[in-house]
């Protein structure tokens, strides 16, 4: 199977968001890439002992469920870095992401809800998803990397939640101005492209 390449970010200096906390956070990335890549390799190897090894078959289950935490840890990664690079860019009021949030409720209201659904108790993502089947956004909360995520929807934007995403610049109990600083920080040129895509 093709092996998953780390991805290389242009992230600048930040407002509220630490050089050394995006140091060490893509540090951690880089070991979900390379525990998925693992697992890939590992998973053929001891699915060759299945029949000679009573307890193989137990590894290679396992071997299966930690998978979609590394993946998704990876991946979620990708798109929250991404969405830092290029530094802070305004949504336009014109724009087809916030067309569609309006349609349901005022962008301010929308993301003062979506802010709430960050310091929700736990580790884990807050995510706004597109549904193309019911042609409507979504807002939710993944714990860890994978449980919760939504089958079949596109991630449109998201933020980690992790302890070790705003460590080194908050403690827990201020975790809000993290995410204040993460809006503060956002592209949302990124987040517009990735809900056209989306569509």
């Amino acid at each position: 199977m093709k092996k998953f390449e780390e991805v290389k970010f242009n992230i600048g200096e930040l407002k509220g968001i630490s050089a050394k906390n995006i140091e060490e956070h893509l540090k951690l990335y880089a070991g979900y890439v390379k525990n998925t890549n693992l697992i890939l390799e590992k998973i053929p190897e001891y699915e060759g002992y299945t029949e000679e090894d009573a307890f193989a078959p137990y590894v290679v289950s396992e071997l299966h469920r930690r998978f979609s935490f590394e993946f998704n840890g990876m991946r979620n990664h990708e798109y929250f870095f991404k969405s830092l690079e290029g530094g802070a860019r305004p949504l336009p009021d014109n724009s087809q992401l916030k067309i569609a949030i309006e349609k349901n409720q005022p962008f301010d209201t929308w993301l003062t809800g979506f802010k709430t659904l960050a310091v929700t108790r736990g580790v884990g993502w807050a995510v706004l998803y597109w549904d193309k089947k019911s042609e409507q956004l979504i807002s939710t909360w993944i714990d860890e990397h994978h449980l919760g995520q939504l089958n079949g929807l596109s991630w449109i934007l998201g933020i980690d939640m992790w302890e070790h995403a705003y460590v080194y610049d908050y403690p827990t109990s201020e975790k809000k101005k993290y995410v204040e600083a993460f809006f503060e920080n956002l592209n949302w040129e990124v987040i517009e492209e990735n809900f056209k895509k989306a569509l």
